[in-house]
């Protein structure tokens, strides 16, 4: 008879799933679904009803312990901070396609720093992965009234940030495509005519590499930024699309070098606004992952 596998094993995406969304960072996530490997490996399992509630509970419980930690050390961040970027496998349906880039982009991981450690614990497994409020009020140590409040509120905060309609993927990559195009050949015209006139750019170098310390603001600014860079270094600037966080995306080599890892938002038609991750410790998991297959949350 073949013995059942481990539940951890089997639950093992959906906890680092968990906990990528909880702390945007896939180093952290891993370093928080092994620590609740350990602690599953050394409980009484005879003492565990439900191992799934059980490891969902203490994976949430250490994601808020460490989100907290994180708040606190990101008062010190020099610059913006944005997610640590993942590649991701492309969905099969359209429909899953939107549904995966509602739950793991960028901008919507942007928009639940917003949340407290708490709220956006309750928010994400009430949301994304549809746990009951019983099994949340467990995970949270809260009263079923207490964390209904918590998910209401967060909807709201969660809603207001997230005004625009989600993009169909097809438009996306198009757009992505043109501006790629454009990008690469220092086309500033080709530029202009994708970017809104009042759109955004944030930029993350974590201190180690140049990047702003505010919002580039202004389409036509965008488009300079992008055209200096193709002048700087002619011919030796690639861009290349791929799945990022669910969504199309862009990376940019310089020198064959991995620069940065883009994620751009859409609205009627134009880029509005722009994520530029060049943080080299948030890029190295994405460049190994390029060089030995894609990995998901």
């Amino acid at each position: 008879m073949t013995p059942e596998p481990d539940p951890f094993v089997r639950l093992r995406p959906r906890l680092r799933g968990i906990a990528y969304r909880m702390l945007g960072s896939a180093a952290d996530a891993e370093e928080v679904v092994q620590d609740a490997w350990l602690r599953w490996h050394q409980t009484e399992r005879a003492g565990v009803d439900n191992a799934e509630a059980w490891l969902v509970s203490v994976t949430t419980r250490l994601a808020i312990d460490r989100l907290r930690a994180a708040q606190s050390r990101r008062e010190d961040y020099v610059g913006f901070w944005l997610p640590e970027p993942i590649l991701t496998d492309a969905p099969h349906s359209p429909e899953q396609m939107l549904e995966r880039a509602d739950d793991i982009s960028v901008a919507f991981l942007m928009v639940l720093e917003r949340l407290t450690p708490e709220s956006r614990a309750a928010f994400l497994l009430r949301e994304v992965f549809e746990a009951d409020y019983g099994e949340i009020a467990t995970a949270l140590g809260k009263s079923e009234a207490a964390v209904r409040q918590l998910v209401h509120r967060a909807r709201v905060q969660v809603k207001d940030g997230r005004a625009r309609r989600p993009v169909p993927a097809d438009e996306q990559r198009r757009l992505l495509q043109a501006f790629a195009d454009a990008a690469a050949n220092g086309d500033i015209a080709g530029l202009k005519a994708v970017l809104a006139e009042d759109a955004q750019l944030v930029s993350d170098g974590g201190g180690k590499v140049a990047s702003f310390g505010v919002p580039l603001l202004g389409g036509q600014r965008i488009a300079q930024l992008y055209l200096a860079a193709a002048l700087r270094f002619p011919q030796r600037v690639r861009y290349a699309l791929v799945r990022l966080n669910g969504e199309w995306g862009l990376l940019r080599w310089i020198d064959g070098a991995l620069e940065s890892a883009q994620s751009l938002q859409i609205a009627d038609g134009r880029v509005v606004g722009i994520h530029v991750q060049r943080n080299p410790d948030k890029l190295a998991r994405l460049a190994q992952g390029l060089s030995g297959g894609t990995a998901s949350a």
